[in-house]
């Protein structure tokens, strides 16, 4: 569980587990990628601007499967949760594992378990926690050092929780849907999860993971950058491209729940994260999921004789999803018809 801080990857251990096949380019010279930047303010606004912010919307996640999101009302927030994930991470070892990860378990702290001896580790560790409902969460692995860390996880989940319904709605007016289509079709209560993550340095950056590439299980991610260290990339038309810092923005994220729900109108971002050579990197991403006991299938209104259903019906488990992202697949792959 200890996170990892230096890795045989010279030539003379070419058989490393954290050494990724493929292009090793310098990924820091991949493109940046154009996203549109959507100010959130304008889905509350007059009638006229709202339609057309809904549509621009819907095209940028047609079009690039995320966001960036500016004017969102959690700007006070992002500062808070940042510096409180940090003083974390900065604790020692042994005071962290006071929240480790159990062995076959997702929450808590630590680096993500491999099931196999062929898989690619990545290099990261990640603190991983149900934040919403409340009735769920599991406190034994929230840290109480630093002291303000669950009023802080508290208060920026709570503020999210506006942010997933402005959007879902924007996206069923989009489409001529009852606006609460998406959340009514997430189930009672709808999960809200929070992977915390940690890129130590690596001297090679080039050989190595933060993340492997995959989709989230997903309907929707709301992704915090770090606030100096980009590393998140993304897919496009067969191509890597890194996203771009903006200063107070969060970056939006389709996962595969949406996919499917909107029969292939949207599509869930295939995405991954890099380290650094010299800095260590922190991102929180907040996952937003239907409750565990719904079946995901495209919505009725959106499945006819032009377009007829393009998934099967899934019942998403973090256990299934996991083993896919380890084996380098994809849960939604096995679901189209």
């Amino acid at each position: 569980m200890e996170v990892v801080k230096e890795i045989p990857i010279s030539g003379k251990n070419p058989e490393s587990k954290y050494i990724r096949g493929g292009n090793h380019d310098n990924p820091s010279l991949l493109p940046l990628i154009d996203l549109p930047i959507i100010d959130l303010g304008q889905l509350t606004a007059p009638s006229q601007a709202t339609e057309e912010a809904d549509q621009k919307i819907r095209s940028t996640l047609s079009t690039y499967g995320c966001m960036i999101i500016t004017n969102h009302g959690v700007e006070s927030c992002l500062d808070k949760v940042r510096t409180a994930f940090k003083q974390f991470v900065s604790l020692p070892e042994e005071e962290k594992l006071k929240w480790k990860r159990e062995v076959d378990g997702f929450e808590g702290y630590g680096t993500d378990p491999v099931p196999g001896d062929l898989l690619v580790r990545d290099w990261s560790a990640r603190l991983s926690l149900t934040i919403r409902p409340e009735e769920f969460r599991q406190l034994k692995y929230w840290p109480e050092n630093p002291a303000e860390f669950r009023e802080v996880v508290d208060e920026y989940s709570s503020k999210l929780v506006t942010i997933y319904e402005v959007i879902l709605k924007a996206l069923a007016r989009s489409l001529n849907l009852k606006e609460t289509t998406f959340l009514h079709k997430m189930g009672e209560p709808w999960i809200m999860n929070g992977r915390f993550n940690f890129y130590p340095p690596c001297p090679r950056p080039d050989l190595v993971f933060g993340l492997k590439p995959h989709s989230d299980s997903t309907v929707l991610t709301v992704l915090l950058q770090d606030k100096e260290l980009g590393g998140l990339q993304i897919e496009k038309d067969g191509q890597w491209f890194r996203v771009p810092i903006v200063p107070g923005a969060l970056v939006i994220n389709v996962g595969e729940q949406l996919e499917i729900l909107s029969n292939g109108v949207f599509k869930s971002l295939y995405h991954r994260a890099m380290v650094d050579s010299e800095g260590e990197r922190i991102s929180l991403a907040m996952l937003s999921l239907s409750n565990p006991e719904v079946i995901v299938e495209p919505i009725e209104e959106l499945v006819n004789e032009e377009r007829p259903p393009m998934y099967r019906k899934v019942k998403y488990e973090e256990t299934t999803h996991f083993l896919y992202y380890q084996s380098g697949r994809r849960v939604i792959d096995d679901a189209r018809i």
